[in-house]
């Protein structure tokens, strides 16, 4: 089946193995914390990270993303169009796009239009006439008449969150004005609302883009007012957020895990590390998204009492490998990548179906494990899914 550029899907929501990297994880014994042996003459308390190292990102904005498209609109499903056949004003129709990309006129089946452009459609349409000997040499007239196929995610500490029709080309800012503005201690009478800036972010075709939104919004810095494109994630988290993530190669990836300060607890938490995870170079992240600092654990030599635990802060991303990394700056990469996908998934899903289960929580793939089903993908009745559309970023459409 060919998968469409935001195909209809049914997704089974088990983030743990989306944030693992869409592994399939197998359940082995239980990663008990308390095996751990602290090196001889050593306290219980954890040690603080000392090798963190700045790693500076090659991304930068392009310059093309500062100015509108020039081929901002492309037919999609639930867009309406109104169709006739010039000289001919009973054939006038409106027709709404299907959810498959299809629209049905005159006399014709269904003509996929997902994608193209008004002319293209009209291309397409009038090709399909001739080609049918249905008319000789048909002139179509294809007016747009309501645009609900782009739309941008706008989620976390503004004002109003939600998903915007975007009918014309928005920048950034101009997206965050619409949803009300981030958050702050006036509008909402309480701290736990702020929006941590430094670590808010866009994602656009599940890759995060090099913008820096508190440049933008504090210091008024316009190189950072990139224009969105439909289904471009914006994501705002709280400023005052405790929690610590634990990514990769565990049996329970969580993208929120709180209340545990020290390396081996939080994987303990996330069901410890899965067979054949690479415990030699677990990395920590801290910092903000644009400044990001990382060091590296070796968890082996930890959990064998021959390294001394480590102390984790709040917002600490752990990722445990599959493998081992070769170029820190690739790793890192893989890092935030995997993590603002993590953020952007579950939000995005919470934000079209209501009470989504968060990352980490598996629904009965029958396998011992975990899976994620592919866009376009037929499930057979009884399977325990959610029916949704996936974008091309990744996010989940209501």
């Amino acid at each position: 089946m060919r998968i469409k550029k935001w195909g209809l899907a049914l997704l089974l929501v088990c983030a743990g193995s989306l944030l693992s990297g869409c592994y399939v994880t197998h359940q082995g014994p239980d990663f008990d914390a308390r095996a751990y042996r602290y090196p001889t003459g050593h306290t219980n308390g954890a040690a603080a990270i000392t090798n963190f190292t700045t790693v500076e990102s090659t991304n930068r904005i392009r310059p093309d993303w500062l100015k509108p498209s020039a081929d901002f609109y492309r037919i999609g499903p639930g867009d309406h169009l109104e169709l006739e056949i010039v000289g001919d004003s009973g054939s006038r129709e409106q027709a709404t796009v299907g959810p498959d990309g299809k629209i049905y006129f005159y006399v014709l089946p269904g003509i996929d239009v997902w994608g193209l452009s008004l002319t293209e459609a009209k291309d397409r349409i009038e090709k399909e006439l001739k080609d049918r000997d249905l008319l000789r040499a048909p002139i179509i007239s294809v007016q747009l008449r309501g645009i609900d196929s782009t739309r941008v995610w706008l989620l976390g500490r503004v004002d109003k969150p939600g998903v915007y029709p975007m009918s014309a080309p928005m920048t950034l800012l101009e997206a965050i004005s619409l949803a009300g503005g981030t958050l702050s201690s006036s509008a909402s009478g309480t701290t736990e609302d702020l929006a941590d800036l430094s670590n808010s972010f866009v994602v656009r075709n599940g890759e995060r883009l090099p913008v820096n939104i508190e440049r933008l919004l504090h210091y008024g810095d316009m190189s950072q007012n990139i224009y969105l494109e439909p289904d471009d994630f914006v994501y705002f988290p709280s400023a005052f957020s405790r929690d610590i993530y634990v990514l990769g190669a565990v049996r329970s990836p969580k993208a929120v895990l709180r209340q545990h300060n020290t390396l081996v607890a939080a994987v303990a938490d996330a069901g410890g590390p899965i067979n054949n995870a690479y415990l030699s170079h677990v990395a920590i992240v801290r910092g903000s998204l644009d400044d990001p600092r990382i060091a590296i654990i070796d968890l082996a030599q930890v959990m064998r009492g021959k390294q001394p635990d480590v102390r984790l802060e709040p917002r600490d991303i752990v990722y445990v490998p599959f493998s081992p990394y070769r170029f820190l700056t690739k790793y890192l990469d893989l890092i935030l990548r995997t993590f603002t996908r993590a953020l952007a998934i579950n939000n995005g899903a919470n934000a079209a179906v209501p009470g989504t289960p968060p990352a980490g929580v598996a629904i009965g793939s029958g396998s011992g494990g975990t899976v994620l089903v592919p866009a376009g993908t037929i499930i057979t009745p009884g399977t325990k899914l959610v029916p949704v559309q996936i974008g091309p970023g990744g996010t989940i459409v209501p």
